[in-house]
């Protein structure tokens, strides 16, 4: 009986262990599969942007994210679909993913990447900068963003670049319409443009001429102390340039004026102290 017993308890464990294999076992393939099927969309979807396909690419790389959002390959698909969707300049379709990529990945190593691409994506959609202004100002945004928080890259570099370029896009703008109102002798109006010009887009290659504008205005409406400031910053910040010497021209004017009628003055007290002499 007891040998019976024995005999029933040795089967039962071994049974068990048997069992305890077998669940192993099929556990270790079952990983084994999910990181096959896992690398098998990623390097399909590798092939297929290759290849030109970008819309299929994308929608391998989004298969990854979507069946196995836990995997360390989740964030890079999502990055692989935004850049499948840019390579082809669907803009709308990447800002969708890299936003996703952002929200689900604060921390992402390629975060930086994420938000430089972004900004490009706006940049490239700049068409008219006379009539969409949309498009120049979330680049603006997300560049300074990127300048601001990640210092150290390229994408910074490169962010710094765009942003001067787009700077200057915006002050060309507003130096358009601020000679518009010059010619319209809107004063107040020409004022508030150029004067953004100074505050706003300083370094641009279109301050110098604000300046000089200012200058302008301000002596034609007499307000000789307001010509004279913005004349002084002109000299001192560009003192070779064309703008400053057509500034100087413009109080030169009223200095020629002056020198004309003291010349007047001095000739014609010559011919009468001549022309008294004579009778004398």
């Amino acid at each position: 009986m007891k040998i019976e017993k024995f005999l029933l308890i040795t089967i039962f464990l071994l049974l068990c262990l048997s069992c305890s294999k077998e669940e192993k076992k099929i556990s270790t393939i079952s990983e084994k599969s999910i990181e096959l099927q896992i690398l098998e969309s990623y390097r399909e979807g590798i092939k297929e942007l290759d290849e030109g396909d970008a819309l299929y690419a994308a929608k391998k790389f989004n298969e990854v994210e979507i069946m196995f959002p836990q995997s360390e390959w989740a964030p890079k698909s999502t990055l692989m679909a935004a850049y499948a969707y840019y390579s082809h300049q669907y803009y709308f379709d990447t800002i969708e993913e890299l936003k996703i990529f952002i929200r689900k990945y604060p921390k992402h190593d390629n975060l930086d990447y994420a938000h430089y691409l972004m900004g490009i994506c706006y940049y490239e959609q700049i068409v008219d900068e006379k009539k969409d202004l949309n498009s120049i100002i979330l680049a603006k945004k997300k560049f300074e963003y990127v300048v601001e928080q990640f210092p150290d890259t390229d994408y910074a570099l490169d962010a710094t670049f765009k942003l001067d370029l787009i700077n200057n896009i915006l002050a060309s703008k507003e130096m358009y319409l601020g000679r518009y109102y010059i010619q319209k002798k809107k004063w107040i109006p020409a004022i508030n443009r150029f004067r953004k010009i100074i505050d706003d887009y300083e370094t641009t290659i279109y301050s110098e001429e604000a300046l000089h504008r200012l200058v302008e205005i301000y002596y034609i409406i007499g307000l000789q102390g307001e010509a004279e400031k913005y004349a002084y910053l002109l000299g001192y910040n560009y003192q070779s340039s064309e703008w400053y010497k057509k500034s100087y021209g413009v109080f030169d004017k009223m200095y020629e004026k002056k020198l004309k009628k003291s010349k007047s003055n001095k000739k014609d007290g010559i011919i009468k102290k001549t022309f008294k002499s004579l009778f004398n």
